[in-house]
């Protein structure tokens, strides 16, 4: 049975931080200009910083420079990524609205991506949650693999939701269940979400373009969070062919049509896409920045770059 849509979704745009760590890196002065204009777009809550070693992942280093850079309103929340206690409290000294973490329902896939085991990995979450919370800054605990690994195939149901029980249990505020490889399909959302419940953010990859089918799928059910990068960038380096993220321009287009509030003005998106291109100097997934929205004529935002495509780095050790 579905539920009527919801009335408003709110949207954490993740492309400053998730899209951009898999690029050629972007200086922080590029990063912030990326992150004020999808606040001037009317995005309100924006993943933009990750507090990881610099030697590491290349384009997420200098946080503190992108986030003071960045314009900070009472209305936004500003989150930063971090992989341990130790970039917990770099994050938190720095002044962001919200941690992330992340750990993966595969076990080989949390080794590859963290080095730790799941045990380990709630562990080292708990600890961080524990010094969030004296500091009053909410943690949102990812799930990566949460609907299938590369590794292991099908991630029994009952085990997602015993994990996202026990990251409860670990004082994570917030919960999003990530498709890291795009293996979701709106059957297997339907199957995770009757164990978990749909009180839970989702982080939907488009590798076998099934993102936007599946994001409206869980609106159906009743989830009203989703993690968007704009443009579609992003992906992740430990799954052969996994391509970016749900394009926040999509994902707009289509719920401005539905009626669904999200605050976002579409132009204003597609103006920040447009940057993003510039700033990675290649063309990005997303489909309505080609071409517009259903009543824009083909018209669609003009190339940002001529210039041919940067190189990619070294996959980076920390992904959703």
């Amino acid at each position: 049975m579905t539920l009527p849509l919801p009335p408003a979704v709110d949207i954490r745009e993740v492309g400053p931080r998730d899209g951009l760590q898999g690029e050629a890196p972007v200086a922080p002065e590029g990063r912030a200009r990326l992150v004020e204009a999808l606040l001037d777009a009317g995005i309100r809550r924006i993943e933009a910083v990750s507090f990881v070693s610099p030697t590491a992942v290349p384009a997420m280093a200098q946080p503190q420079a992108v986030l003071s850079a960045i314009p900070r309103h009472p209305e936004t929340t500003i989150g930063a990524l971090v992989p341990n206690l130790r970039g917990a409290v770099r994050a938190l000294e720095a002044g962001v609205d919200e941690l992330t973490v992340t750990i993966a329902a595969s076990p080989e896939y949390n080794r590859r991506n963290v080095h730790m085991s799941i045990d380990e990995s709630v562990q080292a979450i708990a600890d961080i949650c524990a010094r969030s919370s004296e500091a009053g800054v909410p943690v949102d605990a990812v799930v990566s693999c949460a609907f299938g690994s590369p590794y292991e195939g099908d991630i029994p149901a009952g085990e997602v939701a015993e994990l996202a029980a026990r990251l409860r249990r670990a004082g994570a505020q917030a919960l999003t269940l990530a498709d890291t490889t795009g293996m979701a399909t709106p059957r297997v959302l339907s199957e995770v979400l009757a164990a978990t419940g749909t009180d839970i953010g989702l982080h939907l990859h488009d590798t076998r373009g099934t993102a936007l089918l599946n994001a409206y799928a869980a609106m159906e059910l009743g989830v009203s969070r989703f993690d968007t990068s704009v443009g579609g960038l992003g992906g992740s380096p430990f799954a052969e062919s996994a391509a970016g993220n749900l394009a926040t321009e999509d994902f707009v287009a289509l719920l401005d049509d539905l009626q669904v509030r999200t605050g976002v003005s579409l132009d204003r998106l597609l103006a920040a896409g447009a940057l993003a291109e510039q700033l990675v100097g290649h063309p990005l997934p997303g489909h309505v920045s080609r071409v517009g929205s259903r009543l824009a004529g083909g018209g669609g935002s003009p190339p940002a770059s001529a210039g041919a495509a940067s190189p990619r780095p070294t996959a980076p050790p920390v992904d959703e």
